[in-house]
């Protein structure tokens, strides 16, 4: 009898080159003047501590800070190293950038790897600029371009603040008009800013951000894609989580900062109270796990376990990000994300409509009156959506 194959998990490292980053945005807590760069060494020493670290097939993100500040040698050399030296993984590469510092040379390297991109855009020129800086839009569409024209692809997120939310309609308009797709991130407190709430979006807000956008998504399916909206809608329609916000990432996330240190995500590199080991050491995962920001992020885990163990919604979404539920208590275990309100009211929205579009099918499949809609207008119909994620 053949042997039933072992269950292959997610496995995702964050490779951090450096948190230097030419541009300075706002809201941004993830960059840090004067930072150093990765050394080539270093990648070695990342490639020695995963081959024996697991079996799993492996992306790796490259991010920043502006990890394109490595240069095109840096990634000359550390693309094949990884891709085989660690062969066994079948690695994948990802990598985030605003874009300014893609040359050329830097474009073929990542072509021939067939990386995709992701970027950062705010929406119209003068409001991406007001939040991430003047120039920020030129520079970036520039790399953009050239991105494009060596056949590289290149989405975007586009992060919502207190402010921006204000113009959500000109931002949607802008994505469609230009037949980008919106990839779209609430701006979070940090523990690293000392003021984390300025340019930080309410969970109210929020939620109230993701229905219009659902509404709207729904209206234009054929002009655009949201994807927050298709993954909100797989976790009710799977009972699965399938990004990072819904998953239970601990123990299948880390991130290797420019010195080899290891965290439990690029959002912790260069916080020392949240480093689990060293690459130079060849940590196991149970060598993580039991370090003191191992220990820490369990006790999130367990804090999830016992606060939203009444929620339906528990097997995705697992108490949204970490991150964001500390960052609220100063690095305290205090509550979970604090976006939940957004997320279960955008969950209960998509579950309902499904469910009321469902009965009124079976109702007319039965020859019986349409139920009335439990809400006064009319709500674009969540099916077409349904039936697009299906034939995914």
């Amino acid at each position: 009898m053949t042997q039933k194959a072992r269950q292959k998990r997610p496995f995702h490292v964050m490779i951090i080159p450096t948190l230097g980053c030419p541009s300075k945005c706002a809201y941004c807590w993830s960059s840090e003047v004067g930072s150093p760069v990765m050394s080539i060494e270093m990648v070695g020493s990342i490639v020695a501590w995963l081959k024996d670290f697991r079996s799993d097939p492996v992306t790796f993100t490259f991010h920043g800070g502006e990890p394109l500040l490595a240069g095109a040698d840096f990634y000359q050399k550390a693309l094949p190293l990884l891709t085989y030296g660690l062969q066994d993984l079948e690695p994948n590469f990802a990598l985030q950038t605003n874009l300014w510092k893609l040359t050329p040379d830097l474009a073929e390297i990542l072509a021939k790897y067939k990386i995709p991109i992701g970027s950062s855009l705010d929406g119209p020129q003068e409001l991406n600029d007001l939040q991430r800086s003047e120039g920020y839009y030129e520079r970036t569409m520039r790399g953009y371009e050239l991105a494009r024209n060596h056949g590289l692809q290149v989405q975007f997120i586009c992060t919502f603040t207190s402010h921006s939310v204000q113009f959500k309609e000109d931002i949607f308009k802008f994505f469609m008009d230009n037949r980008l797709t919106l990839k779209l991130h609430p701006a979070l407190p940090s523990l690293k800013s000392y003021e984390p709430d300025r340019w930080a979006l309410s969970p109210e807000k929020y939620g109230d951000l993701l229905v219009y956008l659902l509404d709207k998504y729904l209206e234009n399916m054929d002009q655009i894609e949201v994807r927050n909206i298709n993954d909100y809608a797989r976790c009710v329609l799977t009972g699965r989580g399938t990004v990072c916000t819904f998953v239970d990432c601990m123990e299948n996330t880390f991130a290797v900062g420019p010195d080899g240190s290891i965290y439990p995500c690029y959002r912790y590199v260069g916080m020392l109270e949240y480093v689990m080991g060293h690459v130079r050491d060849r940590p196991s995962q149970e060598d993580l796990i039991q370090s003191a920001a191992g220990v820490r992020m369990q006790r999130f885990k367990e804090h999830v376990d016992q606060e939203c163990k009444g929620c339906k919604h528990i097997r995705y979404c697992r108490g949204g990000c970490p991150y964001n539920a500390i960052a609220r208590s100063d690095g305290e275990i205090e509550g979970v994300d604090p976006h939940c309100l957004a997320y279960r009211r955008i969950f209960e929205e998509i579950a309902d409509r499904f469910d009321q579009e469902m009965m009124g099918s079976l109702d007319m499949d039965m020859g019986l009156p349409v139920r009335p809609k439990a809400e006064k207008g009319i709500r674009p119909a969540i099916m077409p959506l349904v039936r697009k994620l299906a034939s995914n």
